[in-house]
């Protein structure tokens, strides 16, 4: 009998090498496994580009001379249901049918509607034995994003704060003060460059002018999502300069030039966090650092709209300044990052 969860634990390692850069597809890993040995592999790698198992048969068929042979004779397995409908790529169920391969072990099943159960029924109709199931869990966490879009239409959203360890978060007369160290920040644009965007608010803006950039890391710049009610910030800070897209969310007028995109709400002050995520969405941002002051992540937390928050605690004690947010959460996980702690809660 063969060892399922250890060959999906290896789609799952798989499918992580797309993170940030197939969004908003999910991000999928596949195998190709003959007589218990692995004879193809491949991951979605870009947001356009081919799908994990056309990847990983065309692994099979760089590599052997035979590949039509054993690919009737194979497994395949995959951590999302192979889609079944014409996108940017052909349907990845008709490309297993095709090559008629002997069984599909499969995670978890794509809530998108034109897919959810229509991959898995065109299989199991060519004849193709179907497992499903495998690492389902593990394959749906590492896939929050795309659920969270997909179920809930809007983006997965990620608080993101510093702190000390006495629990101050920024200096009360409203300058910059560095809270941790190097290795926290150089993690910070690593994050950044996973996400789909970050988000700010007019204060942030004004008093650390950040570029919002992955320039301490190798990756994609995020969009940058500003709240700016009245337009009031000057056009020299750092998220106007044009680099990448930009979207501003006010109160007075709705313009888009190049990548700068001022985008006009109704009722500004009523359901902002709703109206800016729901606005997200329909621009296929599919995940959201929120990076900004007390006041922006207070915003969002107290409508409950957050998934996943990370918190970095330095060593160091102020003897006054303004409190960090409180989450009504439980830690999951801690991990040391240099003389910081990182500490990760979900919302559930």
């Amino acid at each position: 009998m063969p060892n399922h969860e250890i060959y999906m634990q290896r789609c799952l390692e798989l499918a992580q090498l797309g993170q940030g850069a197939v969004s908003p597809n999910p991000m999928v890993g596949a195998l190709v496994v003959y007589e218990d040995r692995i004879i193809g592999e491949g991951w979605h790698q870009k947001y356009g580009g081919p799908h994990a198992e056309p990847n990983a048969i065309q692994d099979v068929f760089n590599k052997y001379e035979n590949a039509v042979e054993l690919l009737q004779k194979s497994t395949v397995y995959v951590t999302l249901e192979p889609c079944s409908h014409q996108g940017k790529t052909p349907p990845c169920a008709d490309l297993l049918i095709k090559h008629q391969v002997k069984t599909v072990v499969i995670a978890c099943r794509d809530p998108f509607e034109q897919v959810n159960g229509k991959g898995i029924a065109k299989l199991k109709n060519a004849g193709i034995e179907v497992i499903e199931g495998i690492l389902e869990q593990e394959a749906a966490f590492l896939n929050r994003r795309f659920f969270t879009r997909v179920q809930q239409h809007r983006p997965y959203v990620i608080l993101k704060w510093a702190q000390t360890a006495n629990g101050y978060f920024a200096p009360t007369d409203g300058t910059q003060k560095w809270i941790t160290g190097t290795a926290s920040k150089i993690l910070t644009h690593q994050w950044r460059s996973q996400e789909d965007a970050v988000l700010i608010g007019a204060n942030t803006a004004l008093i650390d002018n950040p570029q919002l950039t992955v320039r301490n890391w190798s990756g994609r710049n995020p969009k940058r999502v500003i709240i700016d009610k009245r337009l009031s910030l000057p056009t020299y800070l750092h998220v106007f300069d044009q680099e990448v897209e930009t979207m501003v969310f006010n109160a007075e007028k709705t313009d888009w030039q190049e990548n700068l995109k001022y985008i006009a709400l109704e009722n500004f002050d009523w359901y902002l966090p709703q109206n800016i995520l729901y606005q997200l969405h329909l621009m296929d941002v599919q995940s959201l650092i929120i990076e900004g002051g007390i006041k922006t992540l207070q915003l969002f937390i107290e409508a409950g709209l957050w998934d996943e928050a990370r918190i970095l605690q330095a060593p160091v004690y102020w003897k006054d300044g303004l409190r960090a947010p409180a989450l009504q959460a439980l830690p999951s996980a801690s991990q040391t990052i240099g003389n910081d702690t990182f500490t990760t809660y979900y919302h559930i």
